[in-house]
């Protein structure tokens, strides 16, 4: 739940960026090919599947690096806790400066009580970014099945569940 929940939060906030036309100011990808437009659907639709692809590994590179480096908690490993790539150089392919979690270092110091009082909070807030961004593709989906999304999303004629449609 923790793992989703950061998923959710990151989509939902990617969607937000995404649909208010805010890009980095390069192209996106090679070749000097524009930076998509439109809604955060009709981008990916319009990224190469090469694009898609390099995506879809990296996810899966972070997926392999967790339980190859961590202990999962199912078998004993902390939930949500994601092992750091300084502590294991051997299984990536080169340096990595900072670290996914907590890349600066603002935990380190926290007592174990406020830890335990952000991560209750991070599962609250990833629970409602589930529901959001699943709204947000719903309502574009079909109209009118978010009603306070109505008139703010716009629609998809696309299949949102089918990355390479």
């Amino acid at each position: 739940e923790i793992k989703h929940g950061r998923v959710a939060m990151a989509a939902f906030v990617g969607y937000i960026v995404q649909s208010n036309g805010i890009t980095f100011p390069w192209p996106a990808v090679g070749g000097g090919a524009a930076t998509p437009t439109g809604s955060p659907p009709e981008q990916w639709d319009a990224l190469p599947d090469a694009a898609k692809w390099q995506i879809i590994l990296f996810i899966g590179f972070l997926e392999w690096f967790s339980e190859a480096a961590g202990t999962h908690y199912m078998r004993g490993g902390k939930p949500g806790a994601f092992p750091n790539f300084s502590d294991s150089p051997e299984l990536i392919p080169h340096p990595m400066p900072l670290n996914l979690f907590d890349p600066f270092g603002f935990s380190k110091s926290k007592s174990e009580e406020a830890k335990s009082k952000g991560l209750i909070k991070e599962l609250n807030n990833g629970r409602l970014a589930q529901i959001g961004i699943i709204g947000f593709l719903a309502a574009q989906k079909v109209e009118g099945s978010v009603p306070l999304l109505k008139g703010v999303v716009s629609h998809y004629d696309g299949e949102p569940m089918a990355p390479f449609a």
